[in-house]
C-alpha cells in the first residue's frame, strides 16, 4: 500500500511543483477553501493555540489571524512542493537576505556555526536560499519518514541545490564526524521534546518544553549560535535575516542559550503571528513534577 500511494501521489506532487508561481498560488487558493472552509483542518487546535498565546486579543482579532494563517499555510504547502523544481535564480528572487556578513565573518575564520530557527515564515525556501550564499555547507536536521519512498523524495527536495541532512538521532555524531568542514547546522528549535528531558520555560504565555539539543551541542562544540528568521514580506516573497545570538556558547549557565533563542523566536511570532505553524500541538505536554 505504501508503494501504491507513493506512485499515485508522485504525478500530482510534480504536477504542482512544475507550475509557474501564479498558477501555484491558484492551487493554494483552492487548497484554502478545501482545508479551511470545507474540512476545517485542525481548526480546534489552531483556535486553542491562538487563544492561549494571545490572551489580550479579541475574538475578532484572533479570527483574522486564523484566516491569514490558513492562507499562508496553504501557500507554505505549495511553496514546499515547488522546492522540488525551483531554480537557483528563482529562489534568489523570492528570498532576500540580511545579515550575511555575520555568516561571512565566521566562514572567513573557518568557524562552523549553529543556526537556530522556528517554524516561522518558510524554512524550506530559506534552506534553498542558504545553498546559494556561498558560505558554510548547510546541514539540516530532520525526522526521517516511515515511508521510505516519501523519505527519499523529501531528502531529494532538501538536498538537490547542495544542502545536506542529519537525521535527528544522529545529529551530534554527524557534527563530530564533519568537524573538518566549515558547516552551518540548522536546528528548528520549536518542536515538542519529551517533557522529562526538556528545558522548561514560558513561551507565548504558556509553560513550554524546549529541546536542550541546540544549547548542549553549541556548548560542547563551541559553535556560535546564529538566529535565523524568515519573515514573509508579501505573498511568495520572504526576507531571511541572520543575527548573532551567542558568539561564545561555552561556560554559559544552563538554560541561557535556550532562553535566548526562545525569546527571539517569540518576538518574531508576536510581530507576524499569522506565519507560525499553529496547527502544531506545541503544548500537548505538561511539566513533570519536580522539573
Amino acid at each position: 500500500m505504501g508503494a501504491l500511494s507513493y506512485y499515485l501521489a508522485l504525478p500530482f506532487i510534480y504536477g504542482i511543483a512544475l507550475l509557474p508561481f501564479p498558477l501555484l498560488y491558484g492551487v493554494s487558493d483552492g487548497l484554502y477553501l478545501l482545508l479551511y472552509k470545507l474540512i476545517g483542518y485542525r481548526t480546534k487546535v489552531v483556535r486553542e493555540n491562538l487563544r492561549m498565546s494571545f490572551p489580550e486579543k479579541s475574538v475578532a482579532e484572533l479570527r483574522s489571524i486564523e484566516r491569514s494563517f490558513y492562507r499562508w499555510f496553504c501557500d507554505l504547502v505549495v511553496e514546499t512542493l515547488k522546492t522540488l523544481t525551483i531554480t537557483p535564480a528563482q529562489v534568489k528572487e523570492r528570498v532576500a537576505v540580511e545579515g550575511e556578513d555575520v555568516l561571512k565573518k565566521y566562514f572567513d575564520a573557518r568557524q562552523s556555526v549553529i543556526l537556530v530557527m522556528g517554524h516561522w515564515g518558510n524554512w524550506e525556501l530559506g534552506g534553498a536560499r542558504f545553498s546559494q550564499l556561498g558560505v558554510h555547507q548547510l546541514y539540516v536536521i530532520y525526522h526521517p519518514l516511515q515511508n521510505a519512498r516519501f523519505d527519499k523524495l523529501v531528502e531529494h527536495m532538501r538536498t538537490r541545490l547542495g544542502n545536506r541532512l542529519y537525521a535527528m538521532n544522529d545529529t551530534l555524531k554527524g557534527m563530530l564526524r564533519d568537524r573538518g568542514q566549515v558547516t552551518a547546522t540548522a536546528f528548528i528549535a520549536d518542536q515538542t521534546p519529551p517533557p522529562e528531558r526538556a528545558y522548561w520555560t514560558s513561551f507565548l504565555h504558556q509553560d513550554t518544553p524546549v529541546f536542550f539539543g541546540t544549547e548542549k551541542i553549541a556548548a560542547k562544540l563551541g559553535y556560535p549560535v546564529i538566529y535565523t528568521g524568515i519573515a514573509r514580506v508579501r505573498r511568495g516573497y520572504y526576507l531571511m535575516r541572520f543575527e548573532e545570538l551567542v558568539p561564545a556558547p561555552k561556560g554559559l549557565p544552563e538554560g541561557a542559550i535556550s532562553e535566548l533563542h526562545t525569546r527571539r523566536l517569540e518576538r518574531d511570532i508576536q510581530r507576524q503571528p499569522a506565519f507560525w505553524l499553529w496547527t502544531h500541538r506545541r503544548w500537548k505536554h505538561r511539566r513533570p513534577s519536580g522539573v
